[in-house]
């Protein structure tokens, strides 16, 4: 590992501490070195907050340095006036000769204009180093801004015979039957925490009635996303209880009001995940966790639009009831989590 492999690979653990905090923004961290040393760093931590590179001047003890230092940031340095003014001005201001970046911010806003303005004022500038690795990083929104769609992770449990549910109980409580243990569940309000917004499909709400929060990890609810063709859901249900911001999908207008829900009105008629995504998108929403069930997966397998698929098998068995989506499997990752497998999926373009 070279040099700068070294401290954009810093610029990369410091970024991470942004995760799930920075929407809309990307996660990005800075180092600031001067005779291989660091003598300072910072990461964004949220949006309209400092960025990385302003977060890292700061922390320089002696700003003398700053005039023989090179900063390197995991992504190209804003150009533009947005909540925080641009941080090509302040690396400019504070005169400071060399800028490493890891990759080119995608957004159209920036998109090399960063690194033009900076290499106009006469910084030497240097690009991609570790570039995969800083794709990865913020992949959520490299896909956002060149897909005009979120992020899209498929997730659900499945029992050891490849079931998503029992056979369905008369008069049965609206509840979930776990599949996984304490610990897979708590992982999965952890992703919850990381992701922009979280979907389900109507059945899922009738017959479990769930919360979609991150009540057993510490981070942010995200935006609750329904689909409710014929407005089916009872008003009574969580979903509507108004503590989080929701986004209904639904053929018809609805008479319910809430400050924090909102109906958006699609043709189910035609495909209707483009329409989805295309709201989402004018959200602003990067990244989406779809937690079922099999029909509302199943349609997002079948016309190929999801980026990851993250599927535990529990111990468990039914022998007759809903059974599990039908994935093509690509780059396959497998865990244990006490006595539940998790199978990690990429889909590859």
């Amino acid at each position: 590992m070279n040099t700068h492999e070294k401290y954009i690979k810093r610029c990369i653990e410091l970024a991470k501490n942004g995760f799930g905090t920075t929407y809309p923004n990307p996660m990005v961290g800075s180092v600031i070195v001067y005779n291989d040393q660091i003598i300072g760093e910072g990461w964004h931590k949220k949006a309209g907050e400092p960025h990385a590179e302003v977060n890292a001047v700061r922390s320089v003890k002696d700003k003398s340095l700053l005039k023989k230092a090179t900063i390197y940031v995991s992504l190209e340095p804003c150009s533009h006036f947005g909540k925080t003014p641009p941080c090509c001005d302040l690396i400019i201001a504070n005169e400071i000769p060399n800028v490493v970046v890891g990759t080119v911010d995608p957004n159209e806003k920036v998109a090399g204009k960063g690194i033009k303005k900076l290499i106009e004022a006469g910084v030497n500038v240097t690009v991609g180093i570790l570039e995969t690795e800083c794709y990865e990083l913020n992949k959520r929104f490299f896909t956002f801004h060149n897909k005009n769609r979120p992020y899209i992770v498929l997730k659900w449990a499945e029992s050891q015979d490849g079931f998503l549910a029992p056979e369905k109980q008369i008069d049965q409580e609206r509840k979930p039957v776990w599949i996984t243990n304490t610990y897979s569940r708590q992982l999965v309000h952890k992703w919850r925490s990381e992701e922009q917004a979280i979907l389900v499909g109507t059945q899922t709400v009738i017959d479990d009635n769930p919360k979609l929060n991150v009540r057993d990890w510490y981070g942010n609810n995200p935006v609750r996303v329904v689909l409710d063709q014929n407005n089916r859901i009872s008003k009574e249900s969580f979903i509507f209880d108004d503590s989080v911001k929701t986004i209904i999908f639904t053929k018809s207008e609805s008479s319910f009001s809430a400050e924090n829900t909102t109906f958006e009105v699609i043709d189910f008629n035609q495909n209707i995940i483009p329409q989805i995504l295309a709201v989402l998108y004018q959200n602003q929403i990067q990244s989406i966790i779809i937690e079922g069930g099999l029909k509302t997966l199943q349609a997002f397998i079948d016309h190929d639009i999801w980026d990851e698929a993250r599927i535990f098998i529990g111990k468990n068995t039914f022998a007759k009831g809903t059974k599990a989506p039908i994935i093509q499997k690509k780059t396959i990752a497998k865990t244990c989590i006490q006595n539940d497998e998790l199978i990690h999926v990429r889909n590859h373009d």
